[in-house]
């Protein structure tokens, strides 16, 4: 597994959101450990350090399926911001988790119904530290 790299502002948010999810069951534990592995093995930097081509909370992304070339935009939010018909997708789905902290003309293998499945991030169209955004 690559090494990602989290600001420190969404590190403590997601970490939190986790927290309150395993309280009211609405995370499973499975994919909570999910997250939780990938946050805790990541680079934590200040808002302002992070890499603009780097996939942060509230990041909108457009990737590629590279299995069947299918191209997908979304916003990456935090749970109660979620609503597909935004295409705002919650850092709780398991793509998500996958994207958070990868960069821009990466590669990950992702685990889908039908077996496993390889995504590339093609672009970051927005980036709430590369727009000066640091607190959102």
């Amino acid at each position: 597994m690559k090494k990602i790299i989290i600001n420190r502002l969404d590190y403590t948010r997601i970490k939190k959101c986790i927290s309150d999810a395993k309280q009211f069951k609405s995370i499973s534990s499975a994919e909570a450990e999910k997250l939780i592995k990938e946050l805790d093995s990541a680079e934590i930097v200040e808002p302002e350090a992070i890499p603009s081509n780097v996939v942060t909370m509230n990041s909108i992304v457009k990737l590629s399926f590279l299995n069947n070339n299918i191209q997908v935009q979304f916003q990456i939010v935090y749970p109660d911001q979620a609503n597909l018909k935004e295409n705002k997708i919650s850092i709780f789905s398991p793509i998500a988790t996958a994207l958070i902290g990868y960069k821009v003309s990466d590669e990950i293998e992702w685990i889908v119904p039908a077996g496993i499945t390889n995504i590339r991030i093609d672009e970051i169209i927005y980036q709430p530290e590369g727009a000066g955004d640091y607190s959102l």
